[in-house]
Order: C-alpha cells, then structure tokens, then sequence
C-alpha cells in the first residue's frame, strides 16, 4: 500500500490578495483590488492584540452596491467580516476542505506566526491540493 503525499495550505495557497486599511473607503479599496486583479480584501490588524479582518466582492455587492449606497461614503470596516476564519500553512489539505465544509466558508487566509501569508479556496484545494497528492 502506498503513502499519500500530504499536501498543505501552503502549497496550494495563492498569495493573490490585497491588505487594505479598515479606515479605507470601499471605492478606494475597489481600485486597489482592480489594480491587483484580485477578489479578496484582507483588512489589516490596527495593533498586535486586533485580527484581521476579511471582504468579499460578494459583500460589496450586498452591502453597498445594492443598498445602493455610495462607495465613496463606506469604509471598509463598516462591511468586513471580522474576525477572519483562518487556516494554518501546515494544515493538511484535506482538515482544510472539512472545516471549509463545517463552517460554510469557501476561502480563507492562510496565517503562519500571526502574519497573513496567502488565501486558500475551494478551487485551489481541489485544483492544486488534489493533484499534488496524486
């Protein structure tokens, strides 16, 4: 019988992702996440005893474009998700896709010493999870 490779957060984790400032307004965040071309917003700790925090488009699109609210009027902080479900760099894969399951969630950052290192999502758990173990 054969071993399985474990494969971890941090292989498959992507480090595409923007750390934004809660203080920031969604327009300002928008233009960053556009810049960058990503669809995830970290919010930055405000001093070492805070977390972080998390917006998705999605949360864009339900609490401000479709309120109908000006973007230039919302910071962040108002709409975030905080604090952020998070995973650990060394988690297996495999514990990372349960707790995924468990908690309803579809992505998280993947954190190593407190510090932000990357995001996990469904689609690189099984996209580049599953096929680093075969």
């Amino acid at each position: 019988m054969s071993q399985r490779k474990v494969v971890r957060n941090s292989d498959v984790m992507t480090n595409k992702y923007v750390m934004v400032d809660g203080l920031h307004t969604v327009a300002d965040a928008v233009k960053h996440a556009i810049e960058q071309d990503v669809k995830v917003l970290f919010v930055n700790k405000r001093h070492e005893n805070d977390e972080f925090g998390i917006v998705l488009m999605s949360d864009i699109a339900k609490q401000v474009l479709a309120k109908d609210k000006a973007p230039e009027r919302v910071n962040i902080y108002e709409i975030m998700l905080k604090p952020v479900f998070s995973v650990n760099a060394e988690m297996d894969v495999r514990y990372c896709a349960r707790l995924f399951e468990r908690f309803g969630i579809s992505k998280a950052p993947v954190v190593e010493n407190g510090e932000i290192l990357g995001l996990v999502s469904y689609q690189d758990l099984v996209l580049k999870g599953m096929m680093a173990g075969l």
